[in-house]
This record gives structure tokens, sequence and C-alpha cells, in this order.
């Protein structure tokens, strides 16, 4: 019980500060985040750990101010360390409580069997999408038995296309408006491409454990 109120007032606390001196850190970004980078990241992760301004805005201007390529990795950082710091925080003090709740009802304990089952691709795919919200990925995968490797990796691995997608917006709005058609077309082809190769993946799968019953028979 203890864990669990000392992780929730820690939360809590982090909460209120960013939600009162959130527009403070942003417009610190843009006055003086090029001199300080690793402070700019720290302040990233805040804001991305409690997104009370849309992390894709946070993105864009970290794009706008360090240009596309360390815009990117500093969107990519804060972004990353936001979710694990977020997994390792619920993991610790409410997985326990978590797992009661999900293997209390049939349905949503099949579920989380499946999810666990196939988690680095589904955690990796859902970072693909940036509508999906992120801390509904941060929590389910905390409350399930999934390995915190797999959600480390995959989690990070599937926020790099979203991240640079973000930086390089913002700074094409200020640098290159006209690209921003190019940059759309771009990704809606990676995604088409990500979708097949998840396709073919499961096709593989599926093929491998047909195989595997064959010669158990």
């Amino acid at each position: 019980m203890v864990k669990k109120i000392s992780v929730f007032i820690s939360f809590l606390t982090a909460g209120l500060a960013v939600f009162f001196f959130g527009e403070s850190m942003l417009v610190w970004i843009q006055s003086f985040g090029q001199q300080y980078l690793l402070l700019t990241a720290i302040v990233a992760t805040a804001l991305a750990l409690f997104p009370i301004i849309p992390y894709p805005i946070i993105g864009g201007i970290l794009g706008a101010a360090f240009g596309p390529v360390t815009g990117s990795l500093v969107t990519w950082i804060g972004s990353s360390s936001a979710s694990i710091l977020m997994f390792i925080l619920i993991r610790y003090a409410y997985q326990d409580y978590g797992l009661s709740l999900i293997n209390r009802y049939q349905t949503t304990a099949k579920i989380t069997l499946l999810f666990e089952q196939n988690a680095f691709m589904t955690i990796f795919l859902t970072r693909l999408i940036p509508i999906i919200p992120s801390i509904l990925v941060n929590a389910y995968s905390a409350l399930s038995r999934v390995k915190t490797s797999h959600y480390i990796i995959a989690s990070s691995l599937g926020k790099v296309p979203s991240m640079i997608l973000f930086a390089t917006v913002g700074n094409a709005v200020f640098q290159e408006p006209a690209s921003l058609i190019l940059i759309g077309i771009a990704y809606f082809i990676f995604l088409i491409f990500v979708y097949a190769g998840h396709r073919g993946w499961q096709r593989w799968t599926r093929k491998n454990k047909r195989n595997a019953s064959l010669e158990k028979q």
C-alpha cells in the first residue's frame, strides 16, 4: 500500500507541476532549448509524461528549434523516456492490482493473454499510429505480464517514425511548407509497408505453428 500511495503522490506532484508550468517550459524550449540539449530532453520527457500540451506540438517546436535530425532525436528521447518511466512505475506499484482486475473477467483475461503472446508486434504497431493514446499502451502493458525488455525495445522502436514525423513537420512549417505534402505521402506509404509486413509476419507465425503441430503428431 505504501508504494502505491508513494507513486500516486509522485505522479500527482509532477502532473501539477507540468499543469502550472507547462507553458513556461514550452517558452523556455523555444528560447533556450538549443543551448541546453540534455535539459531540453528532460523537459520534453516531463511534457510527454503529462501531455497537458499535445506532444505532437512539442515535437513540432523541437523540430523547428533544432532542425529535423536533432529535433527528431530529442523528441524521441523525451517520448520514449516518459513511456518507460510510466511503465516501470505502474508495474512496480500497481501490477498486482491490475492483474487481479483483468483476470476477474473471462473476456479481459483472454484478450490480455492474446496480447501477451503477441506483445512485441502489438506494442510496436500501436506506437506507429500516433492517434492511439500512449498512456493506454503504457498502462495496459505495465499491468500485463509483458517482459520489461520487450516493452522497452518495441515501444522505443515503434516511436521512431512518429517522432521523426512530428519534428520534420515542425521544421517544414517554418522552413519549407510545400514539403508537408511529400512528408504526408511518405508516411502513408510507410504505414502500408508496415501493415504488409505485419500481415506477412502473421502468416509466417501461423505456418510455423501448423508445422510444429504436425511434427508433434
